[in-house]
C-alpha cells in the first residue's frame, strides 16, 4: 500500500469521525479541512473533494454543492452507513479504527 493510500484512508476516517460528532451530522469542506489539519492530515481543496466524492460514491456521505461568491461549496452530511463505519465497520478505502479508538 502506498503513503498517499494510507493518507487517503486515513483522511477519510478523520472525515466521518468529524461528521458524527458534528452538530446535525454536518459540516462544510473549510471545517473538515481543519479537522483533518488538527489531526496532521490536511490536504488541499482537490484532494479533500476527491476524498468527500469517494465517501458519497460508496453511500458514506450526501454531499449538497451550493453557489457561493467563491464558487461551489461543498458541505457534507453523515449518512447512518457512514456511522457504522466512523464506529468501526470494515470499508474498502477508509482507515478503521483501532481497539479504543
Amino acid at each position: 500500500m502506498s503513503m498517499q493510500q494510507i493518507l487517503a484512508e486515513n483522511r477519510r476516517l478523520i472525515v466521518l469521525r468529524g461528521l458524527q460528532e458534528a452538530i446535525y451530522y454536518t459540516l462544510n469542506e473549510h471545517s473538515l479541512g481543519a479537522v483533518c489539519r488538527h489531526f496532521g492530515n490536511g490536504a488541499g481543496k482537490d484532494i479533500l473533494r476527491g476524498d468527500l466524492g469517494f465517501l458519497e460514491q460508496h453511500g458514506l456521505i450526501k454531499v449538497e454543492r451550493i453557489d457561493a461568491e467563491s464558487g461551489k461549496l461543498w458541505i457534507a452530511t453523515l449518512t447512518t452507513l457512514g456511522g457504522e463505519v466512523a464506529r468501526g465497520r470494515h470499508w474498502e478505502g477508509v482507515a478503521r479504527r483501532g481497539p479504543g479508538d
